[in-house]
């Protein structure tokens, strides 16, 4: 049955939401978007209803949280609260709808990432979880990682330029934007790392060729729709006959709350008995 990390969306019944939700994060240059693409057409090339969701998609928004960004003006807890409103927005419009229709919705980076960016820049912890606890379990979660030098040779690879906010400008880690992006993506790879020892996803490694990578992903993909295997991909893309040897790590319980009937973890549910939810504050505490 589905659950949420705490709160409930008004008006959600979780029992009719027959989809499937899968998430893969990762930073910027870590291969997100093209295995989330490749799962895409390999799910619906098998008869699945697939919907995607990504961060800063809503339509209510998601324009005026990049002229935001752009501006750089907001408070640490303003924009955060910002994030939350694009999130609760594709949740309640687009990803509910979805699983209760009985899709199979993948989401290019979800609550995980918008928590462990705030916490790097020094947001509480414990509002963080009540702010989210909307949020709905995801039947699996992976996290691709990939060594801040080889993501930011990608980076430089589709841009002669660093991102502001990816490089952590914003945190005066170093005048020099290269060293603050190996410093941010550091800091940020050990809040996944603190995450995963928490909350029990799962953490793949994102610095192998994008076949390579394919092949795990599907192999823990299809255990959650179906069970059913199917062929493994070859480093040169193509699919081969037989089993599979279970990859790299079993899938295992997922999210903050350790997933669906998964491990315990703060803000969902332990041993199989709901926690109570928080209730998010009246208004966030001040900036820093």
């Amino acid at each position: 049955m589905a659950t949420t990390y705490g709160r409930v969306v008004p008006h959600l019944d979780l029992d009719a939401l027959r989809g499937k939700l899968i998430v893969i994060e990762g930073a910027d240059g870590s291969g997100r978007s093209t295995q989330i693409n490749l799962l895409k057409d390999w799910l619906e090339s098998r008869g699945f209803a697939v919907e995607a969701f990504g961060l800063r998609r809503s339509e209510l928004v998601s324009q005026e949280l990049d002229q935001a960004k752009k501006s750089s003006v907001l408070g640490l807890h303003t924009l955060t609260l910002f994030y939350a409103t694009d999130f609760a927005d594709q949740l309640e419009n687009k990803i509910i709808p979805a699983l209760r229709a009985g899709f199979i919705v993948l989401a290019d980076r979800y609550v995980y990432t918008l928590m462990a960016r705030a916490i790097v820049r020094g947001a509480e912890r414990q509002w963080l979880e009540s702010l989210y606890s909307i949020a709905l379990v995801p039947d699996a979660v992976v996290y691709l990682q990939v060594e801040p030098e080889v993501l930011i040779r990608r980076a430089f690879q589709k841009s002669p330029t660093l991102d502001y906010w990816e490089s952590g400008m914003d945190l005066g880690l170093s005048r020099d934007m290269y060293t603050s992006f190996i410093k941010f993506q550091k800091l940020m790879q050990a809040e996944f790392k603190r995450m995963r020892s928490v909350y029990g996803f799962e953490i793949v490694n994102g610095n192998r060729s994008i076949p390579r990578i394919a092949e795990e992903l599907r192999k823990k993909v299809e255990r959650v729709v179906e069970g059913v295997v199917y062929g493994e991909i070859t480093d040169d893309g193509r699919e081969g006959g037989g089993g599979w040897d279970g990859g790299e790590g079993d899938v295992r319980g997922v999210g903050l709350g350790g997933g669906r009937g998964g491990a315990s973890g703060d803000g969902g549910r332990e041993g199989g008995t709901p926690r109570e939810p928080r209730e998010a504050p009246a208004a966030p505490p001040r900036d820093r």
